[in-house]
């Protein structure tokens, strides 16, 4: 197996793809190893230096501290992405995860479609994600995942793309903050 890699906008996080079907349902970040019983995810946040892992459809990507070297821990996450799959395993996530979004009024469930729709891919390529906390007085709460998480460039995505974005279809949103 040939793990590959991506750098992302972000310094501190790496994108790795393992050519096989990450996530089952949905996007998921994991920052705390007790937080979770999966192999991979505690394997790979016990290494010195990663903050966080957030996991895509078909990538996985690992935050690391500022002062950890990508040269002294790229190469563990790949030896660990290998044993995981090389066991026969599937996928590393196959459990929803996520919350709902039945009890969204009208314009909240338009929020969340325009980013799923047209936002969401654009940060997946990245490999991070934006998920919908919260609309109230023309401002949408969002929350950044993965290697959006911290970003240098993320406040501009947030104003220039997200914010223009909500802003052009729906007259209601007056500002974008991510909380």
């Amino acid at each position: 197996m040939f793990v590959q890699t991506e750098v992302t906008p972000n310094p501190n996080s790496l994108k790795f793809l393992p050519g096989k079907k990450v996530s089952n349902s949905g996007p998921y970040e994991i920052i705390n190893k007790d937080d979770t019983q999966n192999v991979l995810v505690r394997n790979i946040l016990s290494i010195n230096g990663v903050e966080g892992i957030f996991l895509g459809e078909d990538f996985i990507s690992v935050n690391k501290k500022d002062i950890t070297k990508w040269d002294d821990i790229k190469h563990i996450v790949v030896s660990f992405i290998n044993d995981f799959y090389s066991e026969g395993k599937e996928f590393v996530i196959d459990e929803s995860l996520d919350e709902q979004n039945a009890n969204l009024d009208e314009i909240e469930q338009r929020i969340v479609k325009i980013l799923d729709q047209k936002i969401r891919p654009a940060v997946a390529r990245d490999g991070g994600d934006i998920k919908f906390k919260e609309f109230k007085d023309g401002v949408v709460k969002v929350q950044l995942q993965g290697s959006c998480s911290g970003c240098p460039s993320s406040t501009m995505t947030l104003k220039q793309g997200v914010q223009n974005l909500l802003c052009h279809y729906l007259p209601e949103v007056k500002e974008v903050v991510a909380i």
